[in-house]
């Protein structure tokens, strides 16, 4: 098996999960760590044995003997990471969203494709092994011709005006922040489920904390829920706390969805239902090993993950036996192993979402935010994006 070296920028919560996940492949050495100052880097570099650390990514770039790059930081540091990696010859992994616009996000696809390097968009939510069951029903038939999706994204990590995460300021996160942090996985493991496009839609943004408290320190995504009064300092907030959607999907097909992080109680529910005219799937991030499955005529049913009793095509996405749980971490592994099989096989098809699929999502959400500005419908430009 060819073995690789990556580098991971970023170490806040999810650039923790990227290295866990990495580590875990057993052919992939995470060579070098990049992070906002050099101690922070070093110290990270030191728990977790990995010889090389620097606050200056462009300097990990200059390592000839790295294969790759994992970007886990602030959206706006997101192409200038993405183009210089990319012209140092490395492939790339990027968190989503892509970008900060769909300017941004066409010029990483244009520059990915012009180096002919392994690019990927983190939609990793697609890889739990129920999600890619639901897939392949469809893709069988089992579901029919689907007539409507529906669902929710809902945490509650932000419904205090005293919970703070650098996703609130605008220029670090972009001019979304709900739709764009999570009602992107929504989409996009809709339109990877039902094998349909969003075609128009008509939102309605609410940003219920005008103000908040920013503490006085750095705070770590979902963490800092204990803080006191004298260490926050109250800042202005322009991007929405809650969002809602109503879509059509070409002429029949319709939909729904929310997406909020101040739902009390929900700490990071994806729900998604599909319905068509043979049978009804629904699937619930917090509960992962099952799947409701509804019938019109006959008892609906509830199944638990077992690889063996999966789908043939949806098999490969499970590691564990049936009853042994599989959640959040192991979707990070599926993913990375299919971006470093692809990096090892040149003529591969990516069996991951690339920057063009990290398009189409910005493509959708700058037209729910238009949507939202003139409180109405609006067509999403359409185009044809690469989906595994």
């Amino acid at each position: 098996m060819r073995r690789y070296k990556t580098a991971v920028f970023g170490t806040g919560f999810v650039g923790r999960v990227h290295l866990e996940g990495i580590r875990r492949l057993g052919n992939v050495e995470v060579a070098a760590i990049a992070a906002s100052g050099k101690e922070k880097a070093e110290r990270l570099a030191a728990e977790l044995n990995v010889e090389k650390a620097d606050a200056d990514y462009r300097r990990i770039l200059e390592d000839r003997t790295l294969d790759a790059v994992h970007i886990c930081t602030p959206n706006a540091l997101h192409l200038p990471m993405v183009l210089d990696a990319l012209r140092a010859g490395k492939h790339v992994l990027c968190e989503k969203p892509l970008a900060m616009s769909t300017a941004e996000a066409r010029q990483m696809a244009d520059v990915a494709g012009q180096t002919k390097l392994r690019n990927c968009t983190f939609h990793n939510l697609r890889y739990y092994p129920m999600v890619q069951h639901m897939r392949r029903m469809r893709e069988d038939g089992n579901l029919g011709e689907i007539l409507a999706v529906q669902g929710t994204y809902s945490q509650d990590w932000l419904l205090y005006d005293t919970d703070w995460n650098w996703r609130l300021d605008s220029k670090a996160n972009g001019p979304s922040r709900t739709l764009a942090d999570i009602g992107s996985h929504w989409c996009d493991m809709a339109e990877h489920v039902t094998g349909l496009r969003i075609t128009s839609l008509c939102a309605d943004l609410q940003t219920f904390h005008k103000k908040r408290k920013r503490p006085k320190g750095s705070i770590e995504t979902f963490a800092g829920k204990k803080l006191a009064p004298d260490e926050y300092d109250e800042v202005s907030i322009d991007t929405e706390d809650f969002g809602a959607v109503v879509f059509r999907m070409g002429e029949r097909t319709r939909g729904a969805f929310t997406a909020s992080q101040i739902s009390a109680g929900r700490k990071n529910r994806l729900n998604i239902e599909v319905y068509g005219t043979k049978a009804g799937v629904s699937w619930d991030q917090e509960r992962p090993d099952e799947l409701w499955i509804g019938h019109r005529n006959s008892p609906n049913q509830v199944i638990v993950k077992d690889p063996s009793l999966l789908k043939e095509k949806a098999r490969s996405y499970a590691d564990l036996p049936g009853g042994h749980s599989e959640g959040y971490d192991d979707t990070f592994k599926q993913v990375f192993r299919r971006f470093y099989a692809s990096i090892g096989d040149a003529g591969a098809e990516p069996e991951y979402p690339q920057f063009v699929d990290g398009l189409r999502q910005l493509t959708i959400l700058e037209s729910e935010m238009e949507s939202n500005k003139k409180r109405g419908w609006v067509d999403v430009p359409a185009f044809q994006a690469a989906s595994a």
